[in-house]
């Protein structure tokens, strides 16, 4: 009886693998970190290799800790880190250059040559993106431009671009494609006509040789070597990481949204058939696809905004302040004061996301007085995680112009009940989480799931989400407004405007 699903998370440090069973129980899990290359400031690299080894290596390990032959296993799902950037030799099956990480600045002053040529209305017209070096096709470029040979290669055809799910899927069944939740992360894909767009790849002097053959988020790809797993599994999802949380969450209809809280902070809104033009600079993009009939498969799509800095911010206040000696200590620090005395924290430490997209903004502590205490600090710190996903909230249902009723999360701070608290407090939202936080790969299990039968609709994975605890707000709207007008005058005093 085939009975489990298998979901590789293949994570920006980590790859881990989960067994989930057909009730959307966690059976297993398994997690092995890789190293993180940074060959000068501002440039992160990964040796795609490495990835692949550390994600077989989780996966067999969790099918044998867990007892489970790939017999027993009805599908395999992926979600992955997106936008990170990887070029391999379509005959040798070898990387020609490390992959180039999502958090990479390299192509800073090529993004903004392109704005000041003006190009980014185009552009963000067609992907629902700004002109970044967070995306995929300046890193691309950069690669073929600077790697001897390369551009060369690229145009004969023998080379394939991917991101993380198309290298993983190489690796896995030997075919080279992605799904539209990733594509769309890399300013060359057209989401209104779901298709690589002829001018964006003009304009990134990329290829179209290069580029991966578009299948749906939820859908089977392909039966993977039966050598790696001992036996054949087929590949049935292939999805970015916060599109899978997102529907790992249940937001499957319009005005539902979720928040992240990891190292950053991740929150999308479900803004279903029509993608969202934002006017707060919010990201649009495709949530998924699924193999079906021709409603299911059109594409979701989502609202995205990006806080830069969120759990990184206890990790300064534990190793840069030396304020407490481990990330949990933060919480009995933070409510041992009943307010922060007026101080307020913005950790712009690598510029500030949305709805600001301010990368010379620097962090500040302000208001500080002779009465301000470590505590005071630590409370601000936590506070400033709030404040800033609040803002996205905002943005979102603004530009939606669709009510939500309330923000589902999950990730390493989600555990944090003050910040959950404060979170509902500030939002004027319940704050909701979840009895099972592993949401990225629960998204792509069940959408490997859905597409092998396992699960026959998406109500099956709406009942299966389940509350662990819900924070409901406790202020008035006058106070709630108050403290979101201190804290825009914070934030405007980092600005480099």
């Amino acid at each position: 009886m085939k009975s489990y699903v298998l979901a590789l998370d293949q994570g920006t440090t980590s790859s881990r693998a989960l067994l989930f069973d057909c009730t959307g129980k966690v059976i297993a899990l398994t997690q092995r970190e890789f190293p993180q290359y940074f060959p000068a400031p501002g440039l992160v690299e990964h040796d795609a290799n490495e990835i692949w080894r550390s994600q077989l290596a989780v996966a067999r390990q969790v099918m044998q800790e867990a007892n489970v032959a790939a017999s027993e296993v009805a599908a395999l799902g992926i979600a992955n880190q997106r936008e990170t950037t990887v070029v391999w030799d379509r005959a040798s099956g070898e990387p020609v250059h490390n992959a180039i990480v999502w958090q990479d600045r390299r192509t800073a002053r090529r993004c903004e040559e392109l704005r000041r040529a003006g190009k980014e209305a185009a552009v963000h017209a067609r992907t629902g993106l700004l002109l970044d070096p967070y995306f995929s096709a300046s890193k691309l470029e950069w690669l073929l431009e600077n790697v001897p040979g390369l551009r060369r290669r690229g145009e004969r055809g023998e080379l394939a671009f991917g991101t993380v799910d198309s290298w993983l899927a190489f690796k896995l069944c030997g075919r080279h494609v992605t799904d539209p939740s990733n594509a769309a992360r890399t300013l060359l894909f057209d989401i209104h006509k779901c298709a690589w767009d002829d001018e964006l790849l003009a304009l990134f002097n990329v290829p179209r040789s290069m580029l991966a053959e578009v299948v749906p988020t939820s859908g089977v790809v392909g039966d993977i070597d039966p050598s790696l797993l001992g036996g054949s599994i087929p590949l049935a999802s292939l999805a970015g990481d916060q599109q899978a949380a997102c529907f790992g969450q249940a937001c499957l209809s319009p005005g539902m949204a979720k928040n992240t809280y990891g190292t950053g902070c991740f929150m999308l809104m479900n803004t279903g058939l029509q993608p969202v033009d934002s006017k707060h600079q919010l990201l649009s993009s495709i949530a998924w696809t699924r193999e079906g009939d021709a409603h299911a498969a059109r594409p979701r799509y989502v609202l995205e905004g990006s806080v830069f800095t969120a759990g990184a911010v206890v990790q300064w206040l534990r190793d840069g302040l030396g304020l407490i000696a481990s990330s949990p200590d933060v919480e009995p620090l933070a409510a041992s004061v009943p307010d922060s005395a007026g101080v307020y924290f913005v950790p712009a430490f690598t510029g500030l996301g949305a709805p600001y997209w301010d990368a010379d903004a620097r962090g500040a502590i302000v208001g500080l007085t002779r009465g301000s205490t470590g505590a005071h600090i630590a409370r601000a710190a936590l506070e400033s995680i709030a404040y800033q996903s609040a803002e996205l909230l905002l943005a979102m249902q603004q530009d939606a112009d669709m009510p939500i009723a309330e923000l589902r999360v999950d990730g390493g701070a989600a555990r944090n009940n003050f910040l959950m608290q404060f979170q509902a407090n500030l939002s004027g939202l319940p704050v909701v989480r979840p009895a099972i936080t592993e949401t990225t790969a629960a998204g792509a299990a069940y959408l490997a799931g859905l597409a092998t039968g396992i699960w026959a609709e998406e109500a099956q994975v709406a009942e299966m989400w389940k509350q662990e605890k819900r924070f409901f707000p406790e202020w008035e709207p006058a106070r709630r407004s108050e403290r979101m007008h201190d804290w825009r005058a914070a934030v405007k005093r980092t600005r480099s405007e």
